[in-house]
């Protein structure tokens, strides 16, 4: 099974990867593309560069380096993958990586928004579920245990 798995470097992103590695370690035979993709640059970037190229290998190189914490952890577990950087729309984008590889599964971080800011903006997790025609595992981070403890005197 090839698995689709989007990085952004954020700390859901991680534990997608990490669910990724344990059901490979469950069992599962699978592969991944690990794929970060980059926003498209503004006019305000294209104006100041000059030169579109420069901002393409910047692009590239920050795509690059986002992906290897998440490069590291599937070394570790010696999970074979393959890495794709782009730009543009991120959800778009990602469901062009996910057709184009043939993936059969994605397994992607939940983006964390709030309810009013996901019914507004909608998020790239929730825009993938509806748009990529494979099943779709949404990962949700790990919750910070609160303290109970009366701080008040």
């Amino acid at each position: 099974m090839k698995i689709l798995l989007p990085f952004d470097g954020s700390a859901v992103a991680l534990e997608a990867v990490r669910f990724a590695i344990r059901m490979a370690a469950d069992g599962l035979n699978t592969s991944v593309v690990l794929a970060n993709v980059q926003e498209p640059a503004t006019l305000y970037e294209l104006m100041v560069a000059h030169d579109p190229q420069v901002i393409e290998q910047v692009s590239a190189q920050a795509g690059a380096h986002t992906l290897q914490p998440a490069q590291a952890l599937l070394d570790a577990a010696g999970l074979p993958y393959e890495s794709e950087v782009a730009s543009g729309d991120p959800a778009h984008t990602l469901v062009d990586i996910l057709e184009n590889y043939g993936c059969d599964l994605v397994v992607i971080g939940a983006s964390g928004t709030s309810t009013l800011r996901s019914a507004l903006l909608g998020s790239v997790s929730n825009e993938v579920l509806h748009a990529a025609g494979v099943p779709v595992m949404i990962v949700k981070g790990l919750e910070e245990p609160q303290d109970t403890a009366d701080t008040t005197e």
